[in-house]
């Protein structure tokens, strides 16, 4: 299979910016538009996009710069038409099943923007087909499923960039990640992630599959069950309402989780807390009856709509996951706290900056020395489209991802078994806790396994 590769007037555009950009103002508050940098006009890169609801659109719309999108499959013909008209003017290839992009030569990029447990399928066999990948959060559906993605991306070296866009927010998420590397808030001792409670529904009756949505393929290699749909039509247990289902997702704790744990995460390996969790315990309440994990009813959401979480580290660090309190992140230090969320950035060490600015690199040093364009989801898709091209490990890789997603599928398990676990993060397992430990891994439905070539 021929790949897209880089040629040598792209490696010296992208090595000259970056070395430019190793300079960027610690004040930096973007938007910052060097993207006739990364990709030129008679440079397009095309894509393939797989899973065309609102965050697949968003993306394509974030990444229009320096993408064509040249083919685009969906299990929903309405979603389908729709997104070829708006990002390709009806030009692109369309197609029901997603294996279609990933056999043509003259795509080496694919966005993956489907439901959480569609995720590791295409992934995997994208990465199989020689394509680099920008896939949305959360990247997995278990741990297991992390597994085997990282195996795989270790043994193609694909690049793979996961939507965690926060990593490229650069006035806020980022140089709050400077101000910790900086050492301003010395020893952190604790960490807080603030995501808020997924909704609840009323039983939610089974309803006629829509006819231009195939039910059976969008459930995938979950199991096979009715459709359903509120009388007023804004609850299903598909589309967007399926992170409220177990089934599909790990509601709000992968999630949001997914974005607010990534950064509490992030700030304690660059604060040298390189080991991993050893426990995590703590409370949830959820609007169906569990038992051994699982959910008694069937036809209602059930993920958790209130919950607190301690995860506790080598050294007595800690990490909080809590649903109240105001979205966002506390990171604490022996120094000074501060709170970071995407709407602001303060603290007394914040304030302090006046004072005395963090070093002009402090920023470009958290980013890994990488291009800094734009800010925000556009920063997140030029980072990944430099990679591409560069060859280069992404902010948002798949190996930091996981380790901070592991802790969002633990703190799921120990929610629906209301007990604490004790985790081996060396070889990722629970220990002494056999009906924990299968929780790790889900079957695939008959047809949907993982086609590994």
């Amino acid at each position: 299979m021929t790949k897209l590769r880089p040629t040598r007037r792209d490696f010296l555009r992208v090595s000259s910016t970056a070395a430019a950009l190793t300079a960027i103002p610690a004040g930096f508050s973007g938007p910052r538009c060097l993207a006739q940098e990364i990709v030129s006009k008679n440079d397009r890169i095309p894509i393939g996009l797989i899973g065309a609801g609102g965050m697949g659109m968003g993306n394509m719309n974030s990444a229009k710069s320096w993408v064509d999108v040249v083919a685009i499959a969906d299990v929903d013909s309405g979603r389908l038409a729709r997104a070829n008209q708006q990002l390709s003017q009806g030009k692109a290839d369309v197609y029901e099943d997603y294996r279609k992009v990933l056999e043509r030569d003259d795509i080496a990029v694919v966005h993956i923007a489907t439901p959480d447990h569609w995720h590791t399928k295409p992934v995997i066999e994208a990465m199989l087909a020689g394509k680099d990948i920008y896939c949305e959060k959360p990247l997995t559906l278990t741990i297991d499923e992390g597994k085997l993605i990282r195996r795989v991306q270790r043994e193609t070296g694909r690049i793979v960039q996961v939507g965690t866009q926060q990593r490229s927010t650069f006035n806020l998420f980022t140089k709050a990640m400077a101000i910790v590397q900086e050492g301003r808030l010395g020893k952190i001792h604790r960490v807080q992630a603030a995501i808020g409670g997924a909704p609840t529904s009323n039983a939610i009756p089974v309803a006629e599959v829509p006819g231009d949505l195939n039910w059976e393929r969008w459930l995938g290699p979950a199991p096979l069950v009715d459709f359903r749909r509120s009388e007023d039509g804004k609850q299903t247990n598909g589309h967007y309402e399926f992170r409220w289902w177990y089934e599909y997702s790990g509601g709000k704790l992968t999630d949001w989780g997914a974005h607010h744990v990534d950064i509490c995460q992030w700030a304690l390996k660059l604060n040298g807390q390189t080991e991993g969790p050893v426990s995590i315990e703590g409370e949830a309440t959820h609007p169906v009856e569990f038992i051994d994990g699982m959910p008694v009813a069937n036809d209602r959401y059930n993920t958790a709509t209130r919950f607190q979480f301690k995860v506790s580290y080598p050294g007595g660090t800690e990490m909080i996951i809590r649903n109240d309190t105001d979205n966002g992140v506390l990171i604490e230090g022996e120094l000074g706290r501060i709170f970071v969320s995407r709407g602001k950035l303060s603290g007394a060490p914040v304030e302090a900056l006046a004072e005395k600015p963090l070093a002009e690199d402090a920023i470009s040093k958290v980013y890994k020395g990488l291009p800094m364009t734009d800010n925000e989801r556009r920063a997140h898709w030029a980072n990944f489209l430099h990679c591409h091209q560069a060859q280069q490990e992404p902010i948002s890789d798949v190996h930091s991802h996981m380790e901070m997603l592991n802790i969002c599928h633990l703190a799921g398990i120990s929610g629906r078994l209301g007990r604490k676990l004790n985790w081996d993060a060396k070889s990722e397992q629970i220990v002494g806790d056999d009906v924990a430990n299968a929780m790790l891994a889900r079957p695939y439905r008959s047809g949907y396994e993982i086609e590994m070539g």
